[in-house]
């Protein structure tokens, strides 16, 4: 695939997003946005556990200096990026308008590194230690959750507006 095409491709994801973003919120964001990117949307709630425990109002500053902002953690550095496409920092905190952004970052890594654990992992961090050791625990997170469903955290858009 060209870079072109990716970047094409991409221009037209984003701009989907922006329509999606202006949408009210719906019963469930994890599996409308998971949908929307054709993404397992456990692999969504797994994020959202792993980055926030599902607290949609979370914050953290790294010690590089950017920010955290929201259920799935997305962070400062992507503010440029999304800038172009009209969404700004602000829209990080709004729980659904977060899990779509979340989706769309994810869907990038998958289009790089395809449908595996790298993509999983290259949400957080594209240094590979870093990224291997992500990709295990959001592994670990959903394996966790199957083995024992009566003791998953539901990771709901309701779930979020409740906190």
């Amino acid at each position: 695939m060209s870079r072109r095409y990716v970047r094409r491709r991409m221009t037209h994801v984003a701009g989907a997003l922006l329509a999606l973003l202006a949408l009210p919120a719906h019963a469930d964001c994890f599996d409308d946005a998971a949908a929307w990117q054709r993404l397992n949307p456990l692999i969504l709630r797994a994020i959202a556990w792993q980055e926030s425990h599902n607290h949609a109002d979370a914050t953290h500053a790294n010690a590089n200096g950017s920010i955290d902002y929201g259920v799935m953690q997305i962070n400062s550095i992507h503010l440029p990026e999304l800038a172009r496409y009209g969404i700004r920092r602000d829209a990080l905190m709004v729980p659904c308008k977060n899990v779509y952004i979340a989706a769309w970052h994810l869907r990038k890594q998958v289009v790089r590194y395809g449908n595996t654990w790298t993509a999983v992992g290259a949400y957080h961090s594209s240094t590979p230690a870093l990224r291997d050791d992500y990709a295990r625990r959001i592994a670990a997170i959903i394996e966790r959750w199957q083995r024992d469903p009566d003791h998953a955290i539901p990771v709901t858009a309701a779930s979020l507006a409740a906190r």
